[in-house]
């Protein structure tokens, strides 16, 4: 069941991700997936480091840090796969 729900986080991570970076990001959605479940793990990483992983009631600053990690992660893989599909 875990790994159902790191595929359906990485979804939702990812297409955050996907709004939040300006142009269109043409990779096709099963690389938006697995770029959102990367993020979503790095993005736990980082809020664990800062001490933040864990708070009271909705843990914003994580899902900031995850969405964060997505984004950058597209943004990285986004020239590779236009140049490969060219």
């Amino acid at each position: 069941m875990s790994i159902l729900w790191a595929i359906i986080a990485g979804l939702v991570i990812g297409l955050l991700a996907k709004l939040v970076i300006p142009g269109r990001q043409p990779i096709p959605l099963w690389l938006t997936v697995l770029l959102g479940i990367v993020g979503g793990i790095i993005g736990n990483f980082l809020a664990s480091a800062f001490g933040v992983a864990d708070t009271g009631g909705v843990d914003w600053i994580r899902h900031f840090f995850q969405i964060g990690a997505a984004a950058v992660l597209i943004m990285l893989v986004t020239p590779f796969w236009s140049r490969r599909r060219v």
